[in-house]
């Protein structure tokens, strides 16, 4: 089967599921009008979905004994308000799919489609996979726990994410490193013990805590990482008292740690535990920490990435270019599958060539639905491919 001139049939539909998904955005764990709008679609294309924690799985491919490559795509959406301006705009004010996942889920579903059409001469199993909470990185490790990643065991992973940059045909990638960097992201609460202004020996102050940790927080980017590797810390929220002459009792702080290597998150985590548990100690307060993600950098498997760039180097569309070397500070939690088996994660693009298309998670943003059939072409020949070439 030619799946880029398959996927130009089915066009309409397409798009057709991009903008149902659009417009009835939801966002977190729990998204019971998309799931069931998916699960209803891959059954009217011929297969068996299944729940999987709070994402859906469906298989496609009848050899059993050969190989299984697992597609995934995002079906969540973000808790924002879209000013696109589109007619199939989320009428919510609150749910908005700013980041493209809608078109993501969209062309996964043609991909599943057209692959089951084909499923006779699949020389192994593809693992079609809808993660909800990508946005907050609980999809991820929700599904794995589920055991997603067994019963088949999956040997391969490939993932594409559509941008609002370039005209379509085009992807982005990086098989040399981290394409997208970890996220540790982290609330710090201090406890001490307040008193009037006046007498601020009385208090146990953890304000001046709080300045204190995030001081020397500041500092152990500049300090202690190799200014070669890619690092920031960032502390987003702090919160303390609610009149100016009383020493409040707590305090917050919120921030988040990315990286591109292994090594670098390992010290950076260790040591922003360290400045706050010593910190707080010097002042005389208590201070917890909770981890609000744990997401690992987004590294691909580099043999996988040649062959799959390989296989898209031999298809024939229109305005077909590649960027190498991509690298987003932002986060993924594709990165815990890469984590346990071989995978791929690539940019399609989907700007515009004569208009911006605004910038993703911006409510303005809008994608070129022109993208959904390279994404679904790609997602169901990459797969195909790879299952006749590692039989």
């Amino acid at each position: 089967m030619d799946f880029f001139k398959r996927a130009a049939e089915l066009q309409e539909e397409t798009v057709e599921n991009r903008r149902y998904l659009h417009q009835n955005a939801e966002v977190g764990l729990e998204l019971p009008r998309t799931k069931k709008y998916i699960m209803e679609k891959l059954r009217e294309y011929g297969m068996e979905p299944q729940e999987c924690g709070h994402g859906v799985v469906a298989m496609v491919g009848k050899k059993t004994k050969g190989k299984v490559i697992l597609l995934k795509a995002d079906m969540d959406a973000l808790p924002m308000e879209e000013r696109s301006g589109l007619p199939f705009a989320c009428p919510t004010g609150t749910e908005a799919h700013t980041c493209g996942h809608d078109l993501n889920s969209a062309m996964l579903l043609t991909a599943a489609r057209m692959l089951k059409e084909q499923e006779e001469e699949l020389e192994g199993r593809v693992k079609i996979v809808f993660e909800p909470a990508e946005e907050i990185f609980k999809g991820g490790k929700d599904m794995i726990a589920a055991g997603v990643l067994q019963n088949p065991e999956v040997d391969a992973a490939l993932s594409f994410h559509i941008g609002p940059g370039g005209p379509p045909g085009g992807y982005f990638f990086n098989k040399d490193g981290a394409t997208m960097a970890s996220c540790d992201g982290f609330r710090i609460k201090i406890a001490g013990a307040g008193a009037h202004g006046a007498y601020p020996h009385l208090a146990k102050d953890p304000l001046n805590a709080a300045v204190k940790i995030y001081e020397a927080l500041q500092e152990v980017v500049a300090l202690e990482c190799d200014p070669a590797e890619t690092c920031t810390l960032t502390i987003g929220h702090m919160q303390a008292g609610t009149v100016f002459n009383i020493i409040p009792d707590t305090a917050v702080m919120e921030g988040s740690i990315r990286t591109m290597s292994r090594e670098m998150r390992k010290l950076l985590v260790t040591r922003m535990k360290e400045i706050v548990n010593k910190t707080a100690e010097m002042f005389h307060v208590e201070a917890e920490i909770e981890m609000l993600s744990e997401v690992p950098p987004l590294i691909c498997n580099q043999k996988l990435a040649d062959e799959m760039l390989g296989y898209l180097d031999q298809v024939p569309v229109p305005n077909k270019y590649s960027v190498p070397g991509v690298k987003s500070s932002a986060s993924d939690d594709f990165a815990e599958i890469t984590e346990r088996v071989p995978g791929v994660y690539m940019f399609l693009a989907g700007g515009f060539a004569d208009r911006e298309a605004g910038v993703s998670h911006s409510p303005e943003v809008q994608f070129n639905e022109e993208a959904l059939l390279f994404g679904a072409g790609a997602f169901a020949y990459c797969a195909s491919e790879w299952l006749k070439n590692n039989q």
